[in-house]
C-alpha cells in the first residue's frame, strides 16, 4: 500500500492550512466535561432491509455541519524572470510593487519576494454533540486556520468557532459555538459494531451541500496505514469524498459510530474504502480536551508483539500480546510483569494481540488502576498496575563461537560473540540491552528461515537470559528444542522467534 495514495477527506484544490492556536489553551482551571448523549444498546441485526433510509436522515443531518477555515499566507514570486531590472523596466513593472519607484536601499525587490498577501480556504465538516455548541471534528480540517467559521440549519446559519484543542496524534478535535438548544447527535457504542453491518455517511463533500452515502462496515481495526499514530480506524464502503472528514459515520438507529477521515485513492475521488475513527476513542479523546484542554495518554511500559502460530504453540496462548521488554521503573515492573508474559486481558476486556493492548492502554485515564491477566509458564495470573503518562521520551568482543556446542544442542547454525562497546556502538544498542550478537547465520539454515539476522543481539533462549558468549552456548546445549523460543534485540526494537530444528 502507498502511502501516497491515503487521501485526507477534507482537502480540496482549493488549499490545506498549517498550524493553529488552541482556544484557552492558557488556561489552566479546568472546565465541566461536555455532556454527550449515550446510546449503547444493541444494533438491530434482525431487522428486514429498508426500503428508505430517510427517518433516520431527518433525525441525524440536523447536527452534521459545515467547517469553513481560512489562513492568510504570502504569495512568492517565483518567476526569475521578473526579478530581472532590465526586464521589470521593459515591460512596465515598477520596482517597488507599492506603485513607486525603487528607492536603490533593495526594499522593493524584498518585497517582491514576499510577495502580495493571499487567503487559503478549507473544507470539512464536523458533528454537534452537545446543544449548548460542542462540536467534534478531525484535526487536520482545523489545523493551521487563523478563523474557523461553521455553517448549518434551514435557513442556513452561519457561525465563528473557537479551537477549544486538538489531538494530531489521533486526528481528533473539538471547536465551539456561542449557541444554545443545538440538534446534538446521539453517540453510539462503536464496539458492538461487525463486519456487514449498514451505515450512512453524512457530510460536505467537495462542497457541494450535505449528501448522505450508504455502505456496510467493510472491516474493523485497521492500522498499519501511516495515517496517524493510533490507528483503529473503521473501514466502510459508504462513499466519502473530499469534504467529508470530521462528519458523521452513523448506524441504522441514527448513532454516531464513527468520524469519516481519510479515503484509499489514486485519484483523490471515492474508491470504495474509507476510514472512520471509531466514536468510543474519539469521545474519550474530546472530554480530555474539553476538560484539560489537552490529550493524556497512559502507559503500561512494556515493548511487545503479537503472536504468530509458532509463539501460539509453544507458549500455549490462544492470543494476547507477549511482553519482550519490560522497561525498569514503569507500573509494569512495579506490577511484576516479566519478559515472556503474555498479556490477554485488561480487566475484562481480551487482548487480541499487542496493537489491541496498546489501544486498550491510551483510552484509559494516567493514575487508574487495571488488572491485568497475563500467562506465564504455563500458567495464568493476574496482577494490578496503575497506569503512568506517556510523554513523547518514552515513546520510543571476543573470538566468534558458534552458538550450538555439540550436536545434541540447538541453533549450530549460528555464530555469536561478545557484545563490545565497539559493537554497541555500531549497531546503536542503548546500554540497558545485554545480550550477545549474532556475528554469522548459516544461509538456508532454521535459524535464517525463523528471521534471525546477523547483528541481532541475542537477550534470551527459552526466556534464559543470556549475558555473554559463555551463557548463551550452555543454554544451547542443555536445550533438546526441536523449537526454541528465541528473544533478539534489531534496531530499536525487541522480538521473539521460534526456531525450528525438526525442518533442517
Amino acid at each position: 500500500m502507498n502511502r501516497s495514495s491515503l487521501l485526507r477527506s477534507a482537502l480540496l484544490t482549493a488549499a490545506a492550512v498549517t498550524g493553529l492556536a488552541l482556544w484557552a489553551a492558557d488556561k489552566t482551571e479546568s472546565r465541566p466535561a461536555p455532556k454527550f448523549t449515550l446510546d449503547a444498546k444493541p444494533i438491530n441485526r434482525d431487522a428486514a432491509e429498508r426500503v428508505s433510509y430517510a427517518g433516520v436522515v431527518k433525525k441525524t443531518a440536523p447536527s452534521v455541519v459545515y467547517v469553513f477555515t481560512s489562513k492568510k499566507v504570502r504569495a512568492q514570486n517565483t518567476n526569475p524572470f521578473f526579478e530581472d531590472p532590465t526586464m521589470r523596466r521593459f515591460f512596465g513593472i515598477p520596482d517597488d510593487e507599492s506603485g513607486g519607484g525603487g528607492n536603490g536601499n533593495g526594499n522593493g525587490r524584498r518585497n517582491r519576494s514576499r510577495g502580495s498577501e493571499q487567503v487559503q480556504t478549507g473544507l470539512g465538516s464536523g458533528i454537534i454533540v452537545t446543544a449548548d455548541g460542542y462540536i467534534l471534528t478531525n484535526n487536520h480540517v482545523v489545523d493551521g486556520a487563523d478563523e474557523v467559521k461553521v455553517r448549518f440549519g434551514d435557513p442556513i446559519k452561519e457561525y465563528k468557532a473557537a479551537v477549544v484543542g486538538r489531538d494530531s496524534k489521533a486526528d481528533v478535535a473539538v471547536i465551539k459555538i456561542e449557541a444554545t438548544g443545538l440538534s446534538a447527535a446521539i453517540l453510539g457504542d462503536s464496539d458492538q459494531l461487525e463486519i456487514g453491518d449498514v451505515v450512512l455517511a453524512i457530510g460536505n463533500p467537495f462542497g457541494v451541500g450535505q449528501s448522505v452515502s450508504r455502505g456496510i462496515v467493510s472491516a474493523l481495526g485497521r492500522n498499519g496505514l501511516g495515517i496517524e499514530t493510533y490507528e483503529d480506524f473503521i473501514q466502510t464502503d459508504a462513499a466519502i469524498n473530499p469534504g467529508n472528514s470530521g462528519g458523521a459515520l452513523f448506524d441504522t438507529d441514527g448513532r454516531v459510530v464513527g468520524i469519516n477521515t481519510a479515503i484509499l485513492s489514486r485519484t483523490g475521488g471515492f474508491n470504495g474504502i474509507g476510514f472512520a475513527i471509531p466514536i468510543n476513542q474519539v469521545r474519550g479523546l474530546a472530554e480530555q480536551i474539553v476538560t484539560k484542554g489537552k490529550v493524556e495518554r497512559a502507559y503500561l511500559g512494556v515493548e511487545t508483539q503479537a503472536l504468530d502460530s509458532d509463539l501460539s504453540e509453544m507458549l500455549k496462548a490462544k492470543q494476547g500480546a507477549l511482553i519482550n521488554v519490560v522497561h525498569p521503573g514503569t507500573p509494569a515492573e512495579k506490577a511484576g510483569l516479566k519478559n515472556g508474559d503474555v498479556i490477554t486481558k485488561v480487566d475484562n476486556t481480551e487482548v487480541k494481540d499487542n496493537r489491541q493492548l496498546q489501544l486498550l492502554i491510551t483510552r484509559i485515564a494516567p493514575g487508574t488502576e487495571v488488572k491485568i491477566t497475563y500467562l506465564r509458564d504455563d500458567k495464568t495470573a493476574t496482577t494490578t498496575a496503575k497506569l503512568g503518562t506517556l510523554n513523547d521520551k518514552l515513546i520510543a568482543g571476543g573470538d566468534d563461537r558458534s552458538i550450538g556446542g555439540s550436536s545434541d544442542g540447538v541453533l549450530d547454525d549460528v555464530s555469536i560473540g561478545e557484545l563490545t562497546p565497539e559493537i554497541r556502538q555500531e549497531i546503536g544498542a542503548p546500554k540497558r540491552i545485554e545480550g550477545v550478537v549474532v556475528t554469522g547465520v548459516e544461509p538456508g539454515g532454521t535459524a535464517a528461515r525463523a528471521g534471525l539476522r546477523e547483528n541481532d543481539i541475542i537477550l534470551s533462549l527459552d526466556r534464559k537470559p543470556t549475558p555473554d558468549v559463555e551463557a548463551a552456548v550452555k543454554l544451547s546445549e542443555e536445550i533438546k528444542g526441536p523449537k526454541v523460543l528465541v528473544q533478539v534485540w534489531r534496531r530499536g526494537g525487541t522480538r521473539t522467534i521460534v526456531v525450528d530444528e525438526s525442518q533442517k
